[in-house]
């Protein structure tokens, strides 16, 4: 049996990974201790040169999974580069992963508007202050940004920045991952179609 009372051998009739992966982040929700919704996120340079870092998923449903950032960052500007990405959730306290692989395209404007919207206002303040992984001169440079922009917008909503959006990973496949004793684990992945999923169990 899992955490969760289900026989590790369930998940392997799941027909779509969709539906699976909801079931698994609602599971972690309910046993991580931190940010069930992290996720590192892999990219390419402009020289194919792998790069990874930790980001937060903020939605997903069967067009893809979504996450935010600075299109001007690192990051943004190899997903830019690329359109393709990849994604690997580990849940520990569960003993299971789910990678994502797929290519990139950027949410509407309407989407991006909700989300920032929803964000704590010293979030959006950050948004425009921060010029992400550019060179830092000092720490009260970063402050003072953040106090100039936080008077710019002491009153009224603080408008989403031009630069700040989110980008939908559209997955081509899907891996389901849950630990099984003597590294024997259980696998399984899911392959996008013209109009459905192939489905694989795969090698531990």
């Amino acid at each position: 049996m899992t955490e969760t009372g289900l026989t590790t051998g369930d998940f392997t009739e799941a027909a779509e990974p969709y539906r699976l992966f909801a079931q698994w982040l609602d599971d972690a929700t309910k046993s991580e201790p931190n940010d069930p919704n992290a996720l590192a996120l892999a990219t390419v340079d402009e020289n194919g040169l792998p790069d990874v870092r930790m980001v937060l998923l903020k939605g997903f449903d069967e067009r893809g999974f979504v996450f935010y950032t600075n299109f001007e960052s690192q990051k943004g500007q190899q997903v830019l580069g690329a359109m393709k990405a990849a994604m690997c959730f580990h849940w520990k306290s569960l003993r299971r992963q789910v990678r994502v692989r797929g290519a990139v395209e950027q949410v509407s404007d309407a989407e991006a508007d909700e989300y920032y919207v929803s964000r704590p206002r010293g979030s959006r303040i950050g948004a425009w202050a921060s010029k992400q992984s550019r060179p830092l001169e000092s720490r009260f440079a970063l402050e003072k940004a953040v106090a100039e922009y936080t008077a710019k917008f002491a009153i009224g909503e603080i408008p989403r920045p031009e630069h700040w959006s989110g980008f939908r990973i559209v997955p081509k496949s899907i891996e389901f991952w849950h630990d099984r004793p003597f590294r024997l684990h259980d696998r399984v992945s899911f392959t996008r179609t013209a109009d459905a999923w192939d489905k694989t169990r795969l090698y531990p």
